[in-house]
């Protein structure tokens, strides 16, 4: 089986692969943490399709990368597979290199069909992995490939790759049980997001990036910090550089930054340098909808921002519009009744208008769900409607033919603390809708960060491990995660993960705390449960 060729098709990976694997077991689901001869292997999400041997093979600490197709060459692909041999060798730095060890695996080959570095919604991320047994009649040159249409697709096998390798104790090598291994992956839904809250407390941009670097460890991908809200003192502001650097760093780990301005209803602040944005000094919520200048800054805002996020989605709020004031501050009530609008006939006014401003920059507007609650008829077809109010939103959206997001605050608001991880595990995007081509229309989801009481102390022992229970829910093929079992066979899965996560520095939770982000409660090990 030759390193060299082109992904073309990652099936004929896997089916050259199963064909030639001597004393390898295919599961009919991909139960990556079952139990073999030797220790379980846990990987999480859940590969669409797993099949594994008996065989454990040993890494060589110095694993070179074999660079192969059009996309293998890209520095993308070559700082990824650094980073994650970091993550795979640098806790076991002090066990030195046997003089004259011989090793299984000795060389990564990574093929990638295509050197386009495009970052866009739908993004092919697909991949699949072979880790020849040693010695075996399938035995490639280096032991393991990892094949991907996209670099994209080469990052997340990258990942699931380093979740194979564990460090054994005893021989002070890293090694992969369980060989050979096939993997074949993809993720159900294209959109997989965190929304990080900076405009309640403000998060240093070094916990941005530490929290963009566990996002992409668990797969969850696009994420906007709410960087432009105002600020609380001049040591508390993003800079243009600051943006343009969160969206690069991002960008290399495969993740999206969405940025959301969220007009009319949550832009206070922005008066704070613009008092004519306010409608008086009394009325400083929602902005003034009656002056043509409150439109002016969101332009010139939107086109700012347009130079920093290439991601084709931007987020414009319009949820919590309590439009009261506008009735009582005269000019703007002079300014609706010469246009016959009460206020929730201006409330539709500012959002539309907002909306065609973010489309003539080539943008796709996202708004939560009162818009679609309150004048579905008259969004722009292009709208996703971000639902967050509770269940049952999607299926009426998409029913309209818009697309959605879902983020239904009774499971999937981290800021919820009571919310255990099995009611983030269950929520399920596509609930109560059967139409397959209405189906089509659920982008995926996303679980809310929310800042009112987390900063850069607790910010990250409240989203892991729960995001992550959201994150195989929207990465992992529904049949899959049926099938397990929730308070075995995933809570296993998602407590290796948890001390994964805490391995990479990254301050998750226990999993089992009824109340999130509660350190434990006594002693004991991180991986034994």
């Amino acid at each position: 089986m030759p390193p060299n060729r082109p992904a073309y098709l990652l099936s004929a990976l896997l089916l050259a692969a199963a064909a030639a694997a001597v004393g390898a077991r295919r599961h009919a689901s991909p139960a990556a943490n079952a139990t073999f001869a030797g220790e379980p292997v846990y990987l999480w999400p859940l590969p669409k399709s797993v099949s594994s041997g008996s065989r454990t093979l040993t890494v060589d600490p110095d694993l070179a990368l074999d660079p192969q197709g059009l996309g293998g060459r890209s520095p993308a692909v070559a700082e990824a597979f650094q980073r994650y041999r970091g993550l795979v060798f640098a806790p076991w730095a002090h066990a030195a290199r046997a003089g004259r060890a011989r090793y299984d695996v000795t060389r990564l080959t990574v093929v990638v069909a295509s050197a386009n570095d495009t970052l866009a919604l739908g993004v092919d991320e697909s991949y699949a992995i072979y880790v020849a047994a040693a010695g075996g009649v399938d035995s490639i040159v280096g032991g393991a490939i990892i094949e991907a249409n996209t670099i994209y697709g080469a990052i997340r096998g990258l990942e699931t790759f380093s979740q194979l390798c564990v460090f054994n104790y005893d021989t002070k090598n890293v090694e992969v049980h369980n060989a050979p291994w096939h993997i074949q992956d993809e993720p159900r839904f294209a959109f997989r997001g965190l929304l990080l809250d900076t405009s309640r407390h403000y998060l240093p941009v070094d916990v941005i990036k530490q929290v963009i670097d566990s996002m992409s460890f668990a797969k969850l991908v696009p994420t906007y910090p709410n960087l432009w809200k105002g600020s609380y003192s001049k040591w508390e502001r993003y800079t243009v550089e600051d943006a343009h650097d969160i969206v690069n760093y991002a960008k290399k780990r495969g993740i999206n930054v969405m940025a959301e301005i969220d007009v009319p209803g949550h832009a206070e602040s922005w008066g704070n340098g613009y008092p004519k944005l306010w409608p008086s000094p009394i009325c400083t919520e929602p902005l003034d909808v009656s002056s043509d200048f409150t439109f002016e800054v969101i332009f010139g805002i939107l086109s700012d921002m347009r130079k920093i996020f290439p991601f084709g989605l931007f987020h414009l709020g319009g949820d919590e519009v309590y439009t009261g004031c506008w009735n009582t501050t005269p000019h703007v009530r002079q300014w609706m009744d010469e246009r016959k609008m009460t206020t929730k006939d201006a409330y539709k006014y500012f959002v539309l208008k907002a909306q065609e401003l973010a489309i003539k920059l080539n943008w796709t507007p996202v708004n939560w769900e009162e818009t679609f609650n309150s004048f579905e008829e008259n969004l722009n077809p292009l709208t996703v409607v971000h639902n967050w109010l509770g269940p049952g939103v999607c299926p009426k959206v998409v029913a309209k033919g818009f697309r959605c997001i879902m983020s239904n605050q009774g499971v999937w608001y981290l800021d919820h603390l009571d919310v255990p991880w099995e009611d983030v595990y269950s929520g399920e995007p596509l609930a109560g809708i059967s139409d397959r081509e209405q189906q089509k229309l659920v982008l995926g989801g996303e679980v809310c960060m929310w800042g009112e009481t987390a900063d850069t102390s607790d910010v990250l022992q409240t989203i892991w491990p729960r995001a992550a229970a959201a994150a195989e829910r929207l990465w992992s093929q529904l049949e899959a995660i049926s099938a397990q079992d929730v308070e075995t066979t995933v809570l296993s899965r998602l407590h290796r993960f948890r001390c994964l996560l805490n391995h990479r520095g990254v301050a998750a939770a226990p999993v089992t705390n009824y109340y999130a982000r509660r350190p434990p409660v006594g002693p004991g090990s991180c991986f034994v449960q």
